[in-house]
């Protein structure tokens, strides 16, 4: 009876592993296997205005009054010609006529961001998800609407899509990352951001879809990581049965390798990088090219990160960014410490373009541009306008001159070389 018995536990053990394997919700199947091979770019999709009926004001784009003083948020103007809905403000242009603005709310926006990307042969983006996002979740709050819009999306065009977790609004001893364990779960349940309907591409690393988790170790954080239950949380995106079996980004400060610099002074958070499955180190605002030879640093940098990363088996992602500029935006926040506009210039798309062939040439596999519609922090590389509206106060950056699609069109070239299509080339390539 006993040898029975035992034999008994056994096959129900044996019969119940595919059972749970079988759990999982996430679709079996996606267009994007691999994050190899492959540039994404970060996308924010937090752009509101008085007509969404939700945020009453334009959020991230104007101060207290609007845009009636003449300040605003952002740093660089979306050329908006070819949105089917847009908003006026106060802010006329150079002609007299009247500046208008797009809504991210709105799902007509989000449908021609992602015609775009299919137009000019960028594989998707990490749609961000914040830590606010994730505490006040709801499918009618302003986040999930335009996630569920920006899903639809991605389907329809045939673009790679993943939800990046910022930590940005954690608090310090008060929360942990048990709220994003919920929201995961909220996501694959009610989203179905992971079984999407109609096409499937969600991005998987290694056939398994991919969560990034971005804000560990930052100097400028009110959390410390060893406080977060940052283990469990990657613990339950590994492992879980039922909404595991992915694989995880981290989003870490540039200097993490050397733990210094803008990163925490804490070995800790080495422990938690050999956890993890892809690393993204984050260097907007880390490198420019008033610098000489600052390209060089950024590629002997990237290199030796890569070397430490194979070393451990975990793939690195390479972050390349346009530029960089919040005049507008210190100018309300710091009014103290307000910021020179186009503090790190675009000139033309050189800068964008040194970083993508230094981090090819380092040995980058798959890249993350930042971002795709950042505009109050001049790093939108969707189409933006060379003759912004027209004020005293508030200062734009513009094109160089370029077309507003120029930042679209060099991420496609970028990409293609990339995967080897063209040479690996240091000079940027001129269009016809």
């Amino acid at each position: 009876m006993k040898v029975l018995k035992i034999l008994t536990l056994a096959m129900c053990s044996y019969l119940m592993i595919p059972t749970m394997q079988g759990a999982t919700k996430h679709a079996k199947e996606t267009k994007y296997p691999s994050y190899k091979g492959m540039i994404m770019a970060g996308y924010q999709g937090w752009f509101g205005t008085p007509e969404d009926g939700k945020s009453g004001s334009y959020r991230h784009m104007a101060g207290k009054n609007g845009f009636k003083d003449g300040s605003c948020h952002i740093d660089i103007w979306p050329d908006v010609r070819e949105y089917s809905k847009t908003y006026p403000t106060e802010f006329k242009n150079a002609d007299g006529s009247t500046a208008r603005i797009f809504s991210s709310y709105d799902a007509s926006t989000t449908d021609l961001h992602f015609k775009w990307m299919k137009e000019y042969g960028i594989d998707g983006v990490f749609m961000q998800r914040f830590f606010d996002y994730a505490r006040g979740r709801g499918e009618q709050s302003l986040p999930d609407i335009i996630l569920k819009n920006a899903f639809d999306a991605a389907s329809k065009y045939d673009r790679a899509i993943a939800i990046m977790y910022d930590l940005s609004g954690l608090r310090h001893k008060k929360e942990d990352c048990s709220v994003i364990i919920e929201d995961w779960k909220y996501l694959v349940d009610k989203l179905n951001v992971t079984n999407q309907n109609g096409n499937k591409t969600y991005l998987h690393h290694n056939k398994k879809p991919v969560v990034a988790i971005w804000g560990l170790g930052f100097t400028d954080r009110p959390y410390k990581v060893n406080e977060i239950g940052i283990e469990k949380l990657i613990d339950f995106l590994q492992n879980d049965p039922v909404y595991g079996g992915c694989a995880v980004m981290l989003g870490v400060p540039t200097a993490w390798r050397d733990l210094n610099f803008d990163c925490t002074n804490d070995p800790y958070l080495h422990t938690i990088i050999k956890k993890a499955d892809l690393l993204l180190p984050w260097t907007v605002q880390r490198y420019t090219p008033l610098l000489h030879n600052d390209m060089d640093r950024y590629h002997d940098e990237t290199k030796a990160d890569i070397q430490w990363c194979k070393k451990n088996k975990i793939d690195y992602v390479p972050c390349v960014t346009p530029g960089f500029s919040w005049h507008n935006l210190s100018t309300i926040q710091f009014p103290d410490d307000i910021k020179p506009s186009g503090s790190i210039p675009r000139q033309g798309g050189k800068f964008f373009w040194d970083q993508m062939y230094n981090a090819m040439k380092a040995g980058g596999e798959m890249i993350y541009v930042a971002m795709f519609d950042e505009i109050d922090e001049g790093t939108a590389i969707f189409k933006c306008t060379d003759t912004p509206p027209v004020t005293k106060i508030s200062q734009f950056i513009g094109m160089d001159g370029k077309p507003s699609d120029h930042y679209l069109w060099l991420t496609g070239k970028a990409t293609q070389m990339l995967r080897k299509e063209i040479p690996l080339t240091k000079k940027m390539p001129e269009r016809n």
